[in-house]
């Protein structure tokens, strides 16, 4: 039964837990995004959304507070001059986890926890193609035919020379001479 338990150990003791906690944290203030499991992810967001809260306000006090937690003077400041001013009107969600699959060696459900403000593509307002004027998908050229034509440009013809009729006929007899084997496939 689990009474009364209210958050996750992640299977480590209490200092090895708080490490793994802040070296995660710092990671994802540094890289705005980084991929683990999703247990991780749901404890990071549980450590480092009280700390992007108290980095709204930049005083010494709130600084000190933050580094007690992370420990790494790189991570607060990160946190304090770029994270801070860009999230400052929101009132809390700063973070996203989004599934990415299982891990091959243990089968893990693994996923990416980024910082929302921080994801270009929702960001800047860019914004999938409709389905109806989605490309077909193809294998050919993405330029139009037209587009093809204009951008060719006329070249004069030469004569090519002609082939040495003795390698052409050394090709076609190895051609004919090849016997098919399955040496080397999976049957």
């Amino acid at each position: 039964m689990r009474h009364n338990k209210n958050f996750n150990h992640l299977g480590r003791q209490a200092g090895h837990r708080k490490a793994m906690l802040s070296n995660m944290a710092s990671s994802l203030i540094l890289h705005k995004r980084i991929e683990t499991t999703v247990a991780k992810a749901k404890a990071v967001r549980q450590f480092v959304e009280p700390l992007v809260t108290r980095s709204k306000e930049d005083t010494t006090h709130s600084r000190r507070v933050v580094f007690s937690y992370l420990k790494q003077k790189e991570a607060v400041t990160e946190l304090f001059r770029t994270i801070a001013p860009k999230i400052a009107e929101r009132p809390g969600g700063y973070t996203r986890i989004l599934k990415t699959g299982f891990r091959l060696g243990d089968g893990a459900d693994m996923c990416i926890i980024e910082f929302v403000d921080f994801n270009e593509a929702y960001t800047l307002g860019v914004t999938p193609a409709p389905a109806s004027e989605a490309k077909p998908k193809t294998r050919r050229s993405r330029k139009k035919a037209t587009d093809a034509v204009e951008d060719a440009t006329v070249v004069e013809k030469k004569k090519a020379a002609p082939k040495a009729p003795k390698a052409a006929a050394a090709k076609a007899s190895a051609a004919k001479g090849a016997k098919k084997t399955n040496v080397g496939k999976k049957m």
